[in-house]
Formats: C-alpha cells, sequence, structure tokens
C-alpha cells in the first residue's frame, strides 16, 4: 500500500516530537546526557498517548552514534536502522499475543548474547499486562539483573494488573492524557505540512472527541480529510466524530429552559433523524451542561472547557440558567444515561429525560421577589415597634425556650417468626423429609451460585433446615436480619423452592424463623406435645431419662437421637 494513515507518517521521531508529556521527556532527556540510564522502564498510560513512540526514541538515542545525546540525531545507520526496523538488536514484542511462559523463557536465554549490530539490546513489551502470572515469574529475575547490554521498557495501559515485584525493579513514567489545545497544535502543524485545508474549529471538535489520545485524534482527522471535499469543515468534523452540533444543542436547551416541550422534541427528532446515536447524543448534552456550569464559575478557563465553544448563544445561555438549574439537568441526562446502557430502546429513556428537562421548576425563583421584599419590610417594621416600647419602659416578656417535647417511645417492631405454621409443621414433620432436604442443600446452594444470584445466596451462609413435613420445611437463620430479607423477598422464595423441586422432585414450601425464636417455640411445641409420642418426629422424643438430662445439659439443637 502506497498509503500510510497519519498517525504511521507522523510518528514522533524525537522526544520534542511527543505532545504532551514534558514531564517524561524532559527526565529522559536529562538521564541520556548523565549517562544515568536505567535497565528498566514502565511506560503506562492512556491509548494513543505516545509510550511506544517514546520507547524506540530511547532505543535510538541510547544507541546513536552520537550518544550521549539528549535527541537521535536519525541520520546514523544505527538510528535509520531502528526506525526502519531492520536492526535486531531493538525488540518489540506485543504481550497480547504472546504472554505465555515460553514466550518470556525464549527472551531470558537470548538476553545473555550481546547486541550484533548497536551498543544495547532494548526490548520493548508493549501491553505488557496481559502477561501471564507465570510469564511474570519467568521474567522477574532477569528484569531485577540483566546483563550491562540490556534495556527492558515495558508498556501498559493497565498498570494495576502488573505484580508490585515487576513495578517496583522499574523506573515508572506515567503518561496522561494530552490536553485539547496540545493537540490542536499538532494537527495544525501536520495539517500544514501536509497541504490540507481546514475549519479551525474542525480541529477543536476532533481534539475534543479525541478524549487526549494523539493516535485516535490523527486518525480521525485522516477521516474527516477523506470525507471533506476541498476543506476540513466543522461539520465534516461532526460527522465523522458522530459528536452533536453546538447549534442543535444552543437551540435544544433554549427550548428547555422555556419549558417548550414541542419545540425540544422537534429538535430531537430532527438529530435522531439524521442518524446520531442516543448515548453519544446524551453524553455531548451532559458535558455542554458541565461546560456551562464550569463558565460560569470561571469564565477565564477556557481550556477547561471540554465540549463547547464560546459563542454568543451559548454565553446568553449561561447567563440566563441558574447554576441550580444545572445540577437538576445534569442529574436527568446522567439517570438516562445510566438506564440507557441496559436497554435496547435508548430513545425512549431519551424523549423521557427531554420532557423532564422542560417540566423541571427552578427552586431558586420559587419564591417571588416581591413577596420576599414585603416580608422583609415587615419584619423591619416589627423590630422598630419593639424598640419603642422597650425604650417607654414597659417590661417586654422575653422569648422562653420551648421545653422539648419528650419523645414518645417507639414500640420497637422486629421480624416475628409465624409460630402457628411452624407448630402446624411440626406436627407432621418426619427425619426422612429433613434428611432429604438437607442431602440436596449443597446443591441448592451451588445452583443459586450459578445463576448469578450469590448476593441473595449469602443470606443463606448461616441458615440451615431444621425440620421438614412433605410439602413445607422450617429454614433456621443465625440473624433475624437475615430471615427478614430473604423471607420478605418473594421472587428469591419462590427460587429456592422451585430449585428443590427439582433435585428432590417434591415441592415444598419455606417457613424461615431466626434462631432465638425458633429455640423458643421449638421448646415450647415439646412441652405442649410430650405427652403424644412420635417416633418420627424430628422435635418429640421418647421420654428417656438419658436425653432428659442431655437436653439439660446441652440442648435439643446438638442432640442427635439414632434408633
Amino acid at each position: 500500500m502506497s498509503y500510510q494513515a497519519l498517525y504511521r507518517v507522523w510518528r514522533p521521531q524525537q522526544f520534542f516530537d511527543v505532545v504532551g508529556q514534558q514531564h517524561v521527556t524532559k527526565t529522559l532527556q536529562n538521564a541520556l546526557l548523565q549517562q544515568k540510564i536505567s535497565h528498566a522502564y514502565l511506560f503506562s498510560g492512556p491509548r494513543g498517548t505516545g509510550k511506544t513512540s517514546a520507547a524506540k526514541i530511547l532505543a535510538k538515542a541510547v544507541n546513536c552514534e552520537k550518544a550521549p545525546i539528549a535527541e537521535p540525531c536519525n541520520e546514523c545507520d544505527a538510528c535509520r536502522g531502528i526506525t526502519d526496523g531492520s536492526i535486531p538488536d531493538v525488540i518489540e514484542i506485543d504481550a497480547a499475543s504472546n504472554n505465555g511462559v515460553e514466550e518470556i523463557r525464549d527472551i531470558r536465554d537470548k538476553v545473555k548474547y550481546s547486541p550484533n549490530v548497536v551498543d544495547y539490546k532494548v526490548y520493548i513489551i508493549d501491553e505488557v499486562h496481559m502477561l501471564s502470572i507465570g510469564a511474570f515469574n519467568a521474567l522477574l529475575k532477569t528484569l531485577e539483573e540483566p546483563p550491562k547490554h540490556v534495556i527492558f521498557i515495558l508498556a501498559t495501559t493497565e498498570p494495576h494488573k502488573i505484580p508490585l515485584t515487576i513495578i517496583s525493579r522499574c523506573q515508572r513514567f506515567d503518561f496522561k492524557r494530552i490536553t485539547a489545545r496540545d493537540i490542536v497544535e499538532r494537527m495544525r502543524h501536520i495539517a500544514d505540512e501536509s497541504a490540507v485545508s481546514y475549519e479551525e474549529n474542525a480541529l477543536m471538535v476532533i481534539a475534543r472527541a479525541a478524549e487526549g489520545g494523539m493516535r485516535d485524534a490523527l486518525s480521525l482527522l485522516d477521516q474527516a480529510i477523506s470525507f471533506s471535499t476541498d476543506t476540513v469543515t466543522v461539520q465534516d468534523a461532526l460527522t465523522v466524530t458522530g459528536a452533536v452540533s453546538q447549534g442543535y444543542l444552543n437551540r435544544l436547551t433554549e427550548a428547555v429552559y422555556e419549558r417548550n416541550v414541542a419545540a425540544a422534541l422537534e429538535n430531537l427528532e430532527e438529530l435522531l433523524f439524521q442518524g446520531k446515536d442516543p448515548a453519544r447524543f446524551v453524553e455531548d448534552f451532559i458535558l455542554y451542561f458541565r461546560d456551562m456550569l464550569l463558565f460560569k464559575a470561571a469564565p477565564n478557563l477556557e481550556e477547561s472547557l471540554e465540549r463547547v465553544l464560546l459563542d454568543d448563544d451559548f454565553k446568553q445561555l449561561a447567563e440566563k440558567i441558574s447554576s441550580q438549574q444545572i445540577y437538576h439537568f445534569i442529574d436527568v441526562l446522567n439517570s438516562a444515561q445510566h438506564e440507557m446502557k441496559f436497554t435496547n430502546h435508548a430513545r425512549i429513556y431519551l424523549e423521557v429525560s427531554i420532557v423532564k428537562l422542560c417540566q423541571l421548576e427552578d427552586s431558586s425563583s420559587s419564591v417571588d421577589s416581591g413577596v420576599l421584599d414585603k416580608l422583609v419590610n415587615k419584619i423591619q417594621s416589627l423590630e422598630k415597634e419593639l424598640q419603642t416600647i422597650k425604650s417607654q419602659g414597659v417590661p417586654v416578656q422575653t422569648e422562653q425556650k420551648a421545653q422539648p417535647k419528650p419523645k414518645p417511645a417507639s414500640a420497637k417492631k422486629g421480624f416475628r417468626a409465624p409460630v402457628g405454621r411452624i407448630q402446624e409443621v411440626l406436627k407432621t414433620a418426619t427425619k426422612e423429609d429433613l434428611n432429604l432436604i438437607k442431602s440436596r442443600w449443597g446443591d441448592m446452594l451451588e445452583t443459586l451460585n450459578q445463576r448469578q444470584m450469590r448476593s441473595q445466596a449469602a443470606l443463606l451462609n448461616d441458615a440451615e433446615p431444621v425440620a421438614s413435613s412433605s410439602d413445607t420445611f422450617i429454614l433456621k437463620f443465625k440473624y433475624e436480619i437475615h430471615c427478614q430479607m430473604a423471607t420478605e423477598n418473594t421472587s428469591f422464595v419462590e427460587t429456592i423452592s422451585s430449585i428443590l423441586s427439582e433435585l428432590t422432585g417434591t415441592s415444598y414450601s419455606l417457613v424461615g424463623v431466626p434462631e432465638e425464636q425458633w429455640n423458643t417455640i421449638r421448646e415450647e411445641f415439646i412441652r405442649n406435645t410430650k405427652s403424644n409420642d412420635d417416633s418420627d418426629s424430628t422435635v418429640q422424643q421418647e421420654e428417656d431419662p438419658l436425653i432428659s438430662e442431655a437436653e439439660k445439659l446441652v440442648g435439643m439443637d446438638l442432640i442427635e437421637i439414632k434408633d
């Protein structure tokens, strides 16, 4: 292919060309001049901010024939060979596709060999966080004490996934997102050098859509150049980035401020008809109001604005709309954005949110200023009359502090187990039914976890079946709050019953009871039914002096009687 993308053609070849990372490039240049090169570096930061480019520039600088220098000359054989990839001593590895132990062992075996052409053998491992734990362990010792002729440069977008033992062996440099102003300056330089005609605001639209990534910005500029005819216009940039024109946002905001629902929905319909994505529109609208709020607070901080351009319509709207209204607008739109992530009908949520915005009341204007002035004047006149009465010697009763009324003791409301229903279950409870449920209880908990109901299953960690009849079982909970949460969740109770029915072949209903209440109910049931022997009952047992004595010592919960 004869054509190359802009971001490949204009890849930085010197530290000077790395945009917006002066805190990194300055440190590396000083280290090069002072010949204090580390054996391992970690470059972390968002995508498209120059990590790999800085790594290749560093590889050229340490191997340049004119070293020590702050910038590679890009003229010697070493610099040109590293640039075009013909020198085998600078090895670029994609850890996403070479993340196994074998690949790292191969590196470990080869690092001991001296470089063939240049002074230093440089390993650039991109997306290093993709390496497996075994691969990291294989790299560990080599990374800590490599041969003197080897330099490791690790690049990643997710440094939190890298083991601390690896990070501690590297000099870490954090690349930050590039500001929109720096991106515009770089794109302007590239466009001028490439003889591309453009509108200034079009570059700003592209820079803000790139979200701090230089590579993303150049890719979007490449698309805009291909889409446009002669000049890259603002409309071309909006079409390529999928963003919404600020004119539309201004008109929609005007309709919302005037509570004109019809006009607001007409503007929205026109935008959606043009193929704008509802999710992207909501994001643009949130940033629009965010910028409006910042503009009202600090009008001079134009660089902090992410979405808007300071035209006259925007400034007029910012003067009319109060900060309190903007807070409400952002809350409504943020809620709509969250709901749209989990639905196939994003447009409906968007339309509903626009109607809500039009119907919001401005709390700051809820009190009529005229009424407020009258109240203030009345208070002032009453204060003057009070001073006059005091000056005439008339005693004035001072305001006494109202004695606080004792708060009525509120009855403590807690969960009460259905005693009557539990006693009915106990009358027909059998060991066979209880053992059947207990034998499949573990399978039931595992099924809950497989159905992604882990939080609900956690309620059953301290719960156990204690009695069961042919169609109902009693589930004892250690804590009252867990019992209440579980039994009041109807769908959860039905799910447990359904799973047990699948596992046991019998349909059971669940009755929950806290442990403290269960002990009381069980003991009361035993006292009331001691005269009736039922050898199959899980609660009643035959009268036996040994059993009675054991019950006094440890309680019936810890006793198991086998025939």
